[in-house]
Order: C-alpha cells, then structure tokens, then sequence
C-alpha cells in the first residue's frame, strides 16, 4: 500500500528524513514510531504530497507521492493532531461541505459512523471538545471508505475515555473494512492494541520493521543475583541491552529472546555464579523505551 525507497529530505541545516526505506503491508495497521524528532510527521508529509523529498521515492496506493491528485486522495483518510477545521460550522454543515468532494461518500456509513461517535449534529465545531472535534475528523476522513487510513498523532490530547472509545471504533472499522491503516503516535500503549506491524525510525532511518507478535516474542526482562560481592563482566552479550548491576542485583534486557533454556544456557556460560533467572514479558512501550535509549547511546 505504500513504498518507501532511500527517501531524502531536509529542512536547511536538519536531514529530518535520512535515507528511509519502508514497505507498509496491505490490511495489516502499522504503527510507525520514533523518538521526537525522528522524522516521522515529515515522512508522513512527503507520502501525501504535502512536502516534496529532495530525493528518492515513494508510491502511495500505487502512484508516485508527488503526483498524487484528486482520484488518489479520494481513497486515503487522513487525520492528524494539527489539522485546522472550520470551526465555525455545526458537525452537519461540516459535512455536508466534505460530501461533495468525495464520489465514494457513503451517507450511510456517515450517518452510522455519526452514531457510534456520539457527535451532535447541530453543534458547531468550535464548541466541542477536543476529543470530539477529532472524531469528527475521523469521521470525515472515513466515510467515503477510503483504501488507506493516515493517522498523525490522533490521541494527542484525548481523554482516557474519549480515547478507549476512538481506538475500539477503529479497531472495530478496521476490521469490518479491511483498511489498511499506517498510525505515528506516542501514545504506545494505545498503539499496542491496534499495530499487527511496527516500524520504528531514527535519526530518518529505519531502525526496525516487523509484526508486533515478533517483536514482542524476541525482548524479555531479565533479573539475576550474583554472589556476594561479584560483579558482573564489562563485556556482556551486545543482545543484552541496559545492564545495571544494583547491589548483588542484575538487570538487562534480552533483544534475542530465543527460549528460557537457552537465555539460561547463556547465562551459565557468562555468569555462572548467578541464581536461576527471573524472566517477564515486556509491553510494546517499555520496548520502545529500552530501543529509544539504545539509539541515544548509539549516536553519542
């Protein structure tokens, strides 16, 4: 649904983009996610024609990203936090002015989707709140069944609830639809409940694709005791990120999680001394965490 070949782009002295390659899957959710400043929003700006990369390619259901038009738009839904609506209109006169623009539109579909959002028709736009005027451009970005649905930071600001009720929606959507739905948030736990894939970017290069169950399979935390006052070896496996020894206590994460056995194979070889480990699954956001750190050590 979208291919990225060696994209480029950079604002004066600041390569926000730096030779990114990427595949986004069709009918899957990719997350795409990055510490701040990692390229992401530009990325997602350069796919939808709204900048131009110096170089390299991209191709948006299958059409160059800088040629993309009327007929293109009218199959990707975009929404993200910074978008400027009408505030003055009431949801309906918002509505009603996106109708047109769309052939596919379904009134149908819209008068559903208005449902299971809770929006008030008569109200106007600026008298929402946040939460809800993000609804209402999801919405708008939804009703005409688009092929791609873009997301940029769409939970920023949301409350919990308002939220939960916005991800089970799309959740729901997606699948009814079979969408294909590319979301950059930092909100990572929301996010883990949405993403078959995750691709993360840094520094505008890709750093990781894969699908979450992968990704989440392979990282453990792992927690061990050595004796008295031993001390763990400086040289430990690169595939153990952020060792720290507190007291008689070791703790890293395992990158390469191939099997309990063989993490304590491992373990014997390196720390024979050390108790039988400790070892728990991670959340996609402490991933993310420990990945982040990693590639800010790497570029000091």
């Amino acid at each position: 649904m979208i291919e990225i070949t060696n994209l480029h782009k950079r604002f004066r002295q600041t390569e926000a983009v730096a030779g990114l390659s990427l595949s986004v899957p069709e009918g899957q959710v990719t997350a795409f996610l990055g510490p701040n400043g990692a390229g992401k929003s530009t990325t997602i700006k350069c796919l939808l024609n709204l900048h131009r990369p110096d170089s390299g390619h991209a191709t948006v259901i299958g059409c160059d990203s800088r040629r993309l038009g009327p007929a293109q738009f009218a199959q990707i839904g975009y929404v993200s936090e910074n978008m400027e609506l009408p505030l003055w209109m009431t949801v309906t006169q918002f509505l009603n002015y996106c109708r047109p623009l769309y052939p596919n539109w379904d009134r149908d579909f819209e008068a559903r989707l208005l449902r299971e959002f809770d929006l008030p028709p008569g109200t106007r736009l600026k008298d929402l709140s946040r939460g809800m005027r993000m609804k209402a451009a999801l919405l708008s970005s939804l009703a005409y069944r688009p092929k791609l649905v873009v997301l940029d930071e769409p939970f920023s600001g949301l409350d919990p609830l308002v939220r939960d009720e916005f991800i089970r929606g799309l959740l729901e959507l997606t699948e009814q639809e079979g969408w294909t739905v590319f979301v950059s948030s930092h909100d990572i736990e929301e996010v883990q409940r949405l993403a078959d894939r995750v691709a993360i970017i840094n520094r505008g290069q890709l750093a990781l694709d894969e699908t979450s169950d992968s990704l989440q399979s392979r990282f453990r935390a792992v927690e061990t005791v050595l004796p008295g006052e031993e001390r763990a070896p400086a040289n430990l496996p690169v595939d153990w990120l952020h060792a720290e020894q507190a007291g008689r206590t070791l703790r890293f994460i395992a990158s390469r999680f191939a099997g309990e056995d063989a993490l304590a194979a491992t373990l014997g070889e390196v720390l024979p001394t050390a108790t039988a480990p400790s070892i728990r699954p991670m959340s996609l956001r402490e991933i993310f965490v420990a990945l982040a750190r990693a590639y800010r050590l790497e570029g000091k």
